[in-house]
């Protein structure tokens, strides 16, 4: 892999690899993991909601909708252009029509860095191929939570298939390096220290760079302090899990059990003490 191309050959292809294509004149890129024979899974929201805002960036960023209308389904896939959550599909509805590339995992910082462009890679290790496999199966049937740009897209479904993985914070933008790219570039930005470190064009565009490049590290899946690693057959339940603070129905019920159950205890030890009491004073 170069360091600013990661363009890979279907037949350099093998199964686990977690592949991406780029959409719309490279404003966002689709990422999957391909099983083998010519197939891929990956999570994706209905056509007119690819990037699951609700708004009219869906009309602008068509980042997983596939190749073929409904008027003229792919024969290998058939109809998938209502679909939407964890599909699979072949690799050319998947590419829709665009590049494939290898999304590359334990890069050093350098070439972490020297990537400029998020999305790319990670510092994080892959796991060995069949259990990225076994995951990205498992998910296929049971599904992936709901799609989010910022907490659980595409690029999220493919990181966590590949390592396991998985964020946990309010404030997260999740494991997706296009997110954090984002994120990071506008942190550079708007931050206020820039006006105060230099005043020429040159030195606010170094400035600007470096902590681009800084707030990128920081926030890989790498490296990042607040990722768990969660078995797939655990993910569906942390997915749906309350938010810190809610209390479920099904929580308050069941402590409400665990209360009866102990006042109950109690008052059957109340019992056999007095009845024992009342047996000794018999005796006596």
């Amino acid at each position: 892999m170069g360091v600013f191309f990661n363009k890979i050959d279907k037949e350099q292809l093998k199964p686990g690899d977690h592949i991406y294509s780029w959409r719309q004149a490279y404003l966002y890129a689709h990422h999957g993991i391909y099983i083998g024979d010519g197939k891929v899974i990956h999570f994706t929201q209905g056509t007119g909601q690819e990037i699951g805002t609700g708004t009219i960036l869906d009309r602008v960023i068509f980042s997983s909708s596939p190749s073929h209308s409904s008027g003229n389904p792919c024969p290998r896939c058939g109809d998938q252009t209502r679909l939407g959550g964890v599909v699979c599909s072949c690799l050319d509805c998947f590419l829709w029509g665009g590049k494939l590339y290898l999304f590359e995992y334990a890069v050093n910082p350098a070439l972490f860095i020297a990537k400029a462009r998020g999305g790319t890679c990670t510092l994080a290790a892959s796991d060995p191929q069949e259990v990225v496999l076994h995951r990205a199966s498992y998910l296929l049937k049971n599904g992936f939570g709901v799609y989010d740009l910022f907490k659980n897209n595409c690029e999220d479904f493919a990181i966590y298939c590949k390592t396991g993985l998985l964020v946990f914070t309010s404030i997260s933008v999740g494991r997706s390096g296009q997110l954090t790219s984002f994120v990071a570039a506008t942190t550079a930005i708007m931050s206020t220290p820039l006006r105060f470190l230099t005043t020429s064009f040159p030195g606010l565009t170094a400035v600007g760079c470096g902590m681009y490049c800084i707030s990128r590290l920081v926030s890989d899946i790498g490296v990042r302090r607040d990722v768990t690693k969660v078995p797939v057959e655990n993910l569906i339940e942390r997915l749906v899990a309350p938010c810190p603070g809610v209390v479920s129905e099904a929580s308050t019920e069941t402590v409400k059990k665990e209360v009866i159950s102990e006042a109950s205890t109690e008052t059957v030890k109340k019992e056999v003490i007095s009845k024992a009491s009342t047996e000794i004073v018999k005796t006596d």
